[in-house]
């Protein structure tokens, strides 16, 4: 396998043993060592021994079948997460607007051309597709994603756009790069986006980004509702109005949030 970076501090051991870790998709528990070496590009001896290597860190367990992930895995996401300090920020602002919607409502952030949940207060209700911290779905088809997207540059837009997805969903539209662009463009004239069933039948969707003290878009929340309890017009009329409150006074806490460092030093 060649070297993929010509950085003399670039540690192509550590890449690998990542690559063997995001080798699972959704859904799956184990997978042969055959197909942990097809998918990270990597010949079986090699992978054989980094998956041995994350056994004894704790990372990986052996099966009948070949390798499976553990739990301990998690601490990786959770220590990004800690390391944001932004469920504690967010968690009030995210109960309030529960309570003022009556709906789910969550935050996330973009990785390559997914969202991934990092904060989220949910309301019981029975949806079509599940959805907790570390959750990933196509940003495209998302409004989360949308307003996300929509504020890149066009070449971390291009980059997004083109990488593959990790997600293992397919989302109800597939459109075509120009139907999304045009899409985006409609999310950064008015500030909000908006979906309508566009991830999976019976979801809808509007979502707000969520900027840091530079003005860059970090973040997206937005207010999640069922498609046969909530009209387009509900959300837009209604939930709307509460999302872009909230969204001033969460911009608000992160701008104290980030000003904490220079504090202290």
């Amino acid at each position: 396998m060649t070297r993929r970076s010509e950085t003399p501090d670039f540690i192509e051991a550590l890449a690998r043993g990542l690559d063997v870790i995001v080798a699972f998709k959704a859904g799956e528990v184990e997978l042969s060592l055959p197909v942990l070496a097809s998918r990270t590009g990597l010949a079986r001896p090699t992978a054989r021994r980094i998956a041995l290597t994350l056994e004894e860190l704790g990372y990986m367990r052996a099966t009948n079948v070949g390798y499976a992930l553990t739990a301990k895995v998690l601490d990786l996401g959770l220590a990004y997460t800690a390391s944001q300090g932004l469920w504690q920020l967010v968690r009030p602002h995210l109960t309030d607007l529960v309570q003022l919607t009556n709906e789910s409502c969550s935050i996330a952030q973009l990785d390559g051309s997914d969202i991934i949940y990092v904060a989220r207060v949910a309301v019981p209700k029975i949806v079509g597709i599940s959805v907790h911290i570390g959750t990933r779905f196509p940003a495209y088809a998302t409004s989360l994603g949308k307003a996300i997207l929509a504020f890149l540059t066009p070449e971390e837009l291009s980059e997004a756009l083109h990488s593959p997805s990790r997600a293992g969903v397919s989302a109800s539209w597939q459109p075509s790069e120009e139907e999304i662009l045009a899409d985006l463009s409609q999310v950064r004239g008015r500030g909000w986006a908006l979906t309508d069933q566009q991830l999976a039948l019976g979801i809808r969707s509007v979502a707000v980004p969520l900027r840091d003290t530079a003005g860059r878009v970090i973040a997206s929340m937005n207010v999640n509702a069922s498609a046969a309890e909530t009209s387009v017009n509900d959300l837009v009329q209604r939930h709307l109005p509460a999302l872009l409150e909230k969204q001033g006074a969460i911009q608000a806490d992160i701008a104290r949030f980030m000003s904490i460092p220079s504090q202290i030093a």
